[in-house]
């Protein structure tokens, strides 16, 4: 790649890094200084978080190598769609009403222990009552409202990374 065009992913990548650790750091402030538990669907966009950030930190230390710095654009777009899926889908089970919510669920360290890893999979990916209830919210949006907007900023930079690399001449 040429220079400029580098820096400007190996930039993005550590904006995406540093974004993905301060989320991070967010959930577990609100798990354990503010004693909110997580519901499954919220352990799942931690995840998403975290398969970003992974992404990022590849693209960061390996942005003069064309195929490994491409790789890691794609794995972290795609873990951006996956993280985009995870909160709009659990945005959308906050706002159905009391009477279609789908009923609460064991809690998760119960299900790790008890549940067949095919069903905690599926539960953890659908979600239950757990994660219909918005215990915080912040200008009116809960937090799979700003998981949303943060993981669309990832596709964009993805996006825009993944555009960089491939406009430019394989090196190595």
């Amino acid at each position: 790649m040429t220079s400029s065009n580098s820096q400007i992913v190996r930039w993005l990548n550590l904006a995406g890094a540093l974004t993905c650790i301060a989320l991070l750091a967010s959930a577990y402030y609100f798990e354990y200084e503010m004693y909110l538990d997580p519901c499954p669907m919220c352990i799942m966009q931690r995840i998403a978080t975290l398969m970003v950030g992974v992404g990022c930190i590849v693209g960061f230390f390996a942005y003069r190598h064309y195929l490994t710095s491409l790789l890691a654009g794609i794995w972290t777009l795609a873990s951006s769609i996956f993280g985009f899926y995870l909160s709009d889908h659990h945005r959308w089970l906050q706002s159905l009403p009391p009477d279609q919510v789908p009923a609460c669920g064991p809690s998760l360290e119960y299900m790790v222990e008890a549940f067949p890893l095919e069903q905690l999979i599926t539960v953890l990916l659908r979600g239950n009552g757990n994660c219909a209830e918005v215990s915080w919210s912040f200008w009116g949006l809960s937090m799979p409202f700003w998981l949303e907007i943060f993981f669309t900023g990832f596709i964009v930079a993805s996006v825009v990374g993944i555009f960089l690399i491939i406009r430019q001449p394989k090196n190595s």
